[in-house]
Parts: structure tokens; C-alpha cells; sequence
């Protein structure tokens, strides 16, 4: 479809990068179930590589090659803008150069998600985005095979989930899990140890589960301050605990992730 130069930020062509918040671009009515918002060309091409359709992209003059070359022959649009006019848009300044409004694609079963895993990270109701996106991130980088996500839980396809982790929401294999008294029961049938990373008088300390650990683990982990709740502490089957010092009693859960995934990585 190739390239066209929108000067005004009231184009309808626009809409998707001015009138819609994360939110309501989930309830837009589109054949995949809704649209979410991508930025820079490592994520955009992340997002492609997974299979996620562009609906158009957004892209400030300096950036217009990177665009075509992320599009490639496809017959997406390109909207070509000022800085300016992207600032207007989106509400802040967009350095990374180029944005594309994403077709959202509709989410697996969890069986299928799970099939083969050996180590999953499970996500309680976890709603910065900002954490989402790098726990996403360690579980990429350090050999998880799928992420879960409570009903509650942020979504990793917000636009700051998706920044922070680099695109690797695109690379981790994902999905929702029902409540507990389904979702227990989902992970034990197909042998799955359930390991709540949490603070407990009887938690057993990371490297000693990490020394015994079973075949398939399922590492839990929720919201800061709170952490798990009571129903995911009853679910587990074990209660995990990272030994600290200097009179710390945790991490922020994002590094308390990569922590615990660093242990428990397969050798």
C-alpha cells in the first residue's frame, strides 16, 4: 500500500494512535478480538515474527526506511508524521521512530501453551505493567517455557508491558489461566509441581528446592505488597523462599523472577 504523508492529528487514518487508550483498543471490534499498540522496530519485528498482523504503522520521516523494511511486501499502510504530530497523538514524545497498531490475536489453551514445558512462570494478579513486562523479559532470557497469567493479572500486550520487555511477550509462549479451583487442578494433571515464591515460616529455601526439583515446575508469582493470595498459597504444593540478608525480607518481583529462574533453569 506504501507510504503516506498525514499532516493534520485529526485524520481519521490516525485513530488508532490518538483516540483509543490500551484498553479500549482490546474492545474494538476487529476479526482477532481487538488491536494493541507496538513500538520500535526490534518489537515490531518481534510482534511480526510471532505471526501478529499489522493494521497500519506509524512512523516519523527519518524512520520511513526501517518501516518499509519491517512491512516488507505486505499491503499494510504507512503513516508518515512530524514529531510533532506523533507527540500529539500518543501524549508523549516518541523517540523510538515507529509504531504499528497490531491485530490482536486470540489467546491458546493453556494445554496447548504447556505441552512440553518443563518450567513455567504462573503470574497472580501482577498489575504493573512495567514488572509484567520484565518478568517476561528474565522468563525469555533465562529458559522459561510459557507464562501464565491470572484473570486478574495486567495485560502483556499493554503498551508498556510490551516496551519493557523488549518484545519477548511475543517470543514466550502465553496465556490465561482460570481461577484456582480450575487452574490447580490443569497443572497437576499434566504433572506439574506448583512452587509459590512467598514469604512462610515452613518455605524452603531456593537452592534446596532447586537441588530436588521435579521434572515440571510451575513457579508462582504474585503482586508486590500483597503477594499471593490465600487461595494460590493453598493451590501450591510448595512454598519457596529466596534467603536474604541485611535485613531485607524480599526483592521486587521482577527480580525476584530472575533470580528464581536462574536456579531453577534446566542444566
Amino acid at each position: 500500500m506504501g507510504a503516506t504523508w498525514i499532516s493534520d492529528a485529526a485524520d481519521v487514518r490516525l485513530a488508532d494512535y490518538r483516540d483509543l487508550t490500551d484498553v479500549a483498543l482490546r474492545r474494538v471490534i476487529e476479526p482477532e478480538g481487538g488491536l494493541y499498540i507496538a513500538e520500535s522496530a526490534k518489537v515490531i519485528s518481534r510482534a511480526l515474527a510471532a505471526g501478529h498482523r499489522p493494521r497500519s504503522v506509524l512512523v516519523q520521516d527519518k524512520w520511513l526506511s526501517d518501516a518499509e523494511a519491517l512491512v516488507g511486501d505486505a499491503d499494510v499502510p504507512i503513516h508518515v508524521v512530524t514529531a510533532e504530530v506523533a507527540q500529539s497523538l500518543t501524549g508523549y514524545a516518541v523517540h523510538r521512530g515507529v509504531l504499528a497498531s497490531m491485530h490482536r490475536p486470540a489467546l491458546p489453551p493453556v494445554a496447548d501453551v504447556i505441552s512440553g514445558a518443563r518450567l513455567i512462570v504462573v503470574l497472580e494478579d501482577i498489575v504493573d505493567h512495567t514488572n509484567v513486562g520484565a518478568i517476561f523479559r528474565a522468563a525469555a532470557g533465562l529458559g522459561a517455557d510459557a507464562v501464565l497469567i491470572s484473570p486478574r493479572c495486567a495485560d502483556p500486550l499493554y503498551r508498556r508491558s510490551v516496551r519493557v520487555s523488549m518484545g519477548t511477550v511475543f517470543q514466550v509462549p502465553w496465556t490465561r489461566l482460570p481461577e484456582w479451583s480450575e487452574a490447580r487442578a490443569a497443572l497437576h494433571d499434566v504433572g506439574f509441581e506448583l512452587a509459590a515464591l512467598a514469604l512462610s515460616d515452613d518455605a524452603v529455601p531456593l537452592d534446596a528446592y532447586s537441588a530436588r526439583r521435579p521434572e515440571r515446575v510451575a513457579l508462582m508469582l504474585g503482586a508486590e505488597g500483597d503477594g499471593l493470595s490465600r487461595a494460590a498459597l493453598q493451590a501450591a504444593d510448595t512454598v519457596v523462599t529466596i534467603p536474604m540478608a541485611g535485613g531485607v525480607d524480599s526483592l521486587n518481583v521482577a527480580a525476584a523472577s530472575a533470580v528464581a529462574l536462574w536456579e531453577l533453569r534446566r542444566p
